[in-house]
């Protein structure tokens, strides 16, 4: 055994220095013309001998805009297999911390059978030179999975076999599934200089649900049916020639649910969220290319969009003063770092958002839902909240007794009391947001001694005398609005009438020089 392994590295040896021979020959003796010609040759010849044939599949798409999906579904797809014959893994956790996804680690090979048929797949990254050394080292990598199988086999893994690939990695991705918050901010280069905004994201684990939902139960099914209604409709959209995609505008007071809202529609669909800070975007480009990162089954929500940027009703107002000259209120000229720090404030524009909603651009991608909320939807011009680009909007007001009824389900645990019909009727006459109203209803002892009645009651005793005080409040409030507008009123009107005897005087007085005038004339 020991003899015939001698002899093929002798053989294998012998071999090598025969075609470096003819190599160094051929280099030496032949004009550079047939040389060409000899290789190029020799490599066709090469390549009719080699019996494999191999498909790269690369994380992005489209110079980088996209992350490919096909590689996503690879990569779930070798997990398993990865994990019983790789010899060198990488773990990523899912599923709430409790639970690892392996893939094989970069340069590492597998085996794989369909059919009979014996293929292998490989991992591989490459880095370009200039990029070598950086604070973000997978920054500027290029990822990409290699297929080889041989060529008599093309047909059945071109067709049968990677359609197979891709339909079992998307339904272990579906399985593994955990929910992402993403926010974007600003990345950073090299010396760790901003070059950027990027996605970064966390866990999603809001545990809002439509069940824990304080809202009336019957504007709850209809939000629900309308969610489901989109997320089954991608042949309906394609239809009617429309992206899939639609717009909620939530507005309403502070309080009121707007921010939980939106946990509950991610958790009902099983949507990611990409929270949308616009200030920290530079330009509608940088807007755009955000756009274009977002996976779809997503939810984009820009928070407090009145108070995000220069998108109310009133900018046109506000691009008159900017053409007022660079001077500050004592008429000095402003400094050439007050001008800089000005210039790196956002350019997003009216426009670039309403291209971003619903512009060429929001095709790339589907089953994306935009959410705008505002606690004043007045302020909003009226082009960014049409039908159409918030396809429906949701008043999130005050709590009622439905609602009420869902949050003493949640935090007492009861579904009746013999206090409910006041509270009810307090509820009717007083305006209290969800936030406080729970807020009353939380228990504040944890000794378990208690008795649980005696607070249950303690806690809505506590919530009647709330709802009494803030209505007593507002009823105040309401009067010393009345009494403000009715000074108001007899001001302007002693004003007006003011104006109008000096009018008079003066029209008298006018009368009065004409008639001495003419008077004098005649005499």
């Amino acid at each position: 055994m020991v003899m015939m392994k001698g002899e093929q590295w002798s053989n294998l040896g012998s071999t090598m220095a025969a075609i470096m021979f003819v190599y160094a020959m051929l280099r030496q003796y032949f004009p550079p013309q047939l040389q060409d010609y000899i290789f190029r040759y020799g490599k066709k010849l090469s390549n009719f001998m080699y019996p494999y044939i191999h498909v790269t599949f690369d994380e992005f798409i489209g110079e980088r805009m996209k992350k490919s999906e096909a590689f996503s579904a690879i990569q779930n797809y070798l997990s398993d297999k990865s994990s019983a014959n790789a010899k060198r893994l990488k773990a990523d956790v899912v599923k709430d911390s409790q639970s690892l996804v392996l893939s094989m680690d970069y340069n590492e090979e597998i085996t794989d059978e369909f059919n009979g048929i014996k293929l292998w797949w490989s991992a591989k990254r490459t880095t370009p030179k200039t990029q070598q050394f950086s604070f973000y080292p997978g920054a500027d990598e290029k990822r990409f999975y290699t297929l080889k199988f041989h060529k008599r086999d093309r047909q059945v893994i071109t067709g049968i076999y990677l359609s197979h690939v891709l339909k079992q990695g998307k339904a272990i991705a579906a399985d593994n599934r955990q929910r992402k918050l993403y926010s974007n901010g600003a990345g950073q280069g090299w010396l760790g200089n901003r070059s950027s905004t990027t996605w970064t994201h966390v866990a999603f684990e809001h545990p809002a649900t439509f069940d824990t939902l304080a809202m009336d139960e019957k504007k709850k099914r209809e939000i629900k049916k309308d969610l489901v209604k989109f997320s089954n409709g991608k042949e309906y959209y394609a239809k009617i020639g429309k992206a899939w995609k639609r717009g909620y505008l939530l507005y309403g007071p502070p309080g009121t649910g707007k921010s939980t809202m939106v946990a509950v529609m991610a958790n009902f669909l099983n949507y990611d969220v990409y929270d949308l800070e616009l200030t920290t975007v530079k330009n509608n480009v940088e807007l755009r290319r955000l756009l274009i990162e977002t996976s779809n089954k997503s939810i984009i929500v820009i928070e407090d969009i009145d108070c995000s940027l220069d998108l109310t009703g009133q900018r046109e107002e506000k691009k008159k003063k900017k053409k007022k000259d660079d001077k500050n209120e004592e008429g000095d000229p402003i400094s050439a770092m007050s001008k800089n720090e000005e210039r790196k404030e956002s350019e997003v524009t009216l426009s670039g958002l309403l291209n971003f909603i619903d512009g060429i651009w929001s095709a790339c991608g589907g089953e994306r839902i935009i959410v705008f909320t505002t606690n004043h939807v007045e302020k909003l011009d009226p082009a960014l909240i049409r039908r159409g680009r918030m396809d429906k909007h949701i008043e999130m007001s005050y709590c009622r007794f439905e609602a009420f009824k869902v949050l003493a389900k949640n935090y007492l645990d009861i579904d009746s009391h013999p206090l409910f019909g006041e509270i009810g009727n307090l509820l009717e006459e007083t305006d209290m947001t969800p936030a406080d109203v729970a807020e009353n209803l939380m228990l504040k002892s944890d000794d378990d001694d208690d008795d649980d009645d005696d607070e249950v009651e303690t806690c809505l005793k506590n919530l009647i005398e709330a709802l009494k005080t803030a209505k007593d409040e507002a009823s105040k409030k309401a009067e010393e609005d009345a009494r403000l507008k009715a000074e108001k009123e007899q001001k302007e009107k002693e004003e007006a009438e003011k104006e109008q005897s000096v009018k008079e005087d003066v029209t008298q007085h006018a009368i009065s020089a004409k008639e001495v005038k003419d008077n004098g004339v005649i005499h």
